[in-house]
């Protein structure tokens, strides 16, 4: 009796890892593809054959929180010099990096969020920034 193959066997399979934000990565390489004859290759689609999850942030999310807590003290800073007159240099300075921090905080978000609406396919990336990576 000949062995029936379901759809199923026909996919390569990867480990996922969920964090604890919400986001995720593909993981390492779990099973071949039985479609694929050549050795050492996939078939290109990544399917999920089990979710990890990781108890901590995403790099995205770790680089917010580490710019959103300069940012904290850098406004604390400036709330602190502000009212002090021998300290207007400082809490320009405190000032101007407020603007810079919010600046970055802002760039990183989109980041995540374009990557979030391009998953697993660079290709697809919104015309802009093929535009922009062309430049």
């Amino acid at each position: 009796m000949p062995l029936v193959r379901s759809k199923r066997d026909n996919m390569c399979y990867y480990e996922q890892y969920r964090f604890e934000c919400g986001d995720w990565k593909w993981g390492n390489f779990k099973r071949h593809c039985q479609s694929e004859y050549r050795m050492g290759e996939t078939c290109g689609m990544k399917l999920i054959l089990h979710t990890l999850p990781v108890p901590n942030k995403c790099q995205w999310c770790e680089k917010i929180d580490k710019k959103t807590r300069r940012y904290e003290k850098t406004r604390a800073d400036y709330g602190r010099w502000y009212q002090d007159p021998s300290r207007q240099a400082s809490a320009a300075k405190a000032l101007e990096d407020m603007h810079a921090l919010a600046g970055e905080i802002k760039t990183i978000q989109a980041e995540r969020q374009s990557r979030m609406q391009n998953v697993g396919n660079v290709r697809r990336a919104a015309p802009q920034s093929r535009a922009a990576a062309q430049a």
